[in-house]
């Protein structure tokens, strides 16, 4: 399980921008968070359903 979280962090931290904040207070740079999570699920789902696809 840790790998899996890890996983997420990383992707974070390299794809979703959240190594540095670009924001300045504690509700803007929340919010970037979320939306690089929800990034990272559109994505999870996507692959999920092109796994599933068979031609």
């Amino acid at each position: 399980k840790r790998k899996r979280v890890e996983e997420i962090f990383g992707w974070l931290k390299t794809v979703g921008g959240m190594r540095k904040s670009r924001f300045i207070g504690q509700a803007k740079t929340q919010m970037a968070a979320f939306i690089s999570g929800a990034a990272y699920n559109l994505l999870r789902i996507a692959k999920l359903s092109d796994s599933g696809v068979k031609a």
